[in-house]
């Protein structure tokens, strides 16, 4: 199996001279059993990278729409160890593609830095995104990640200094993550020329693959990206997407089936139509 910096290293080579598609889901979301198959449905669909969110009680940089799948997912019972079993359940079939947990520092605390980053290195994490751990303070944290071959991933913003940006350069891998709009995830509009200003900015100090989310709802704005970022990554959208599939596979007329039942036809109707939807910004940015 290759190590997991070498995954994401091997995705971003895959895609020189070309924008780099990373997919958003919330374990969990749909369903417990639907994620792992979500997960390859959105390799299928073109996607590069897949970012996992780990559900948490308190997302501060969480919009609505994910807060609504991660309430979801908590109550499901998904919880950071069962995060990890799904991966390891998608890496029994792809061994590719790497995959990113995003989420907070309070239930990686929970576990235990070194027993997380163990048994994130056995579950087949390639990258670690924790919005709440700032580069600053991150040192024994990202010495547990380094011995486990695990890519620590930052945030930048439009309002992060030149210092936060060193900062970050010094003890990023993999990619980095600019945030493209003030706010919380799903928020606002996509200003492409304020991006690239930033973006060049972020050059300047970081040599890693530079990654655009936030605001980033269809083709026609992935599409504006292309030549600006090194990747784009969507999310909300895609949630959004998923949710409604899963209104529509629920009609009242199926109130009679079994809850098993249901659950698998609303979980097989949002994978088809995750897949379709994230099919179309892939083929936006291929032909670009």
């Amino acid at each position: 199996m290759n190590s997991p910096i070498d995954r994401l290293q091997a995705a971003f080579a895959r895609r020189a001279g070309h924008t780099a598609l990373i997919p958003y889901i919330t374990a969990g979301d749909p369903s417990v059993v639907a994620t792992p198959r979500l997960m390859h449905a959105l390799v299928e669909a073109g996607a590069d990278v897949v970012e996992l969110g780990v559900p948490f009680s308190d997302p501060m940089a969480d919009g609505p729409v994910i807060q609504r799948a991660g309430d979801r997912a908590i109550a499901r019972g998904v919880g950071l160890r069962q995060v990890l079993e799904m991966v390891a359940e998608f890496r029994r079939g792809d061994t590719r593609t790497p995959v990113v947990l995003m989420g907070y520092a309070n239930p990686i605390e929970r576990m235990g830095q070194l027993e997380f980053a163990a048994a994130a290195q056995k579950a087949g994490v390639d990258g670690v995104l924790v919005v709440d751990y700032p580069p600053e303070e991150i040192g024994e944290f990202a010495t547990a990640l380094d011995a486990a071959g695990i890519a620590p991933i930052f945030l930048l913003a439009p309002t992060s200094s030149e210092e936060r940006i060193k900062n970050v350069a010094r003890v990023a891998r993999g990619y980095v993550y600019y945030v493209s709009l003030k706010g919380v995830t799903g928020a606002g509009h996509l200003d492409c020329d304020d991006v690239a200003r930033h973006v060049a900015e972020i050059r300047r100090h970081v040599s890693l693959p530079v990654g655009v989310g936030f605001g980033i709802r269809d083709a026609q704005s992935a599409r504006r990206l292309v030549g600006v970022a090194d990747a784009v990554v969507i999310g909300s959208k895609l949630i959004e997407t998923i949710e409604a599939a899963v209104a529509a596979a629920t009609p009242a007329h199926q109130a009679a089936q079994s809850v098993q039942a249901l659950n698998e036809y609303s979980d097989a109707a949002a994978i088809t139509a995750a897949k379709a939807w994230l099919a179309g910004i892939r083929h936006a940015l291929d032909q670009a």
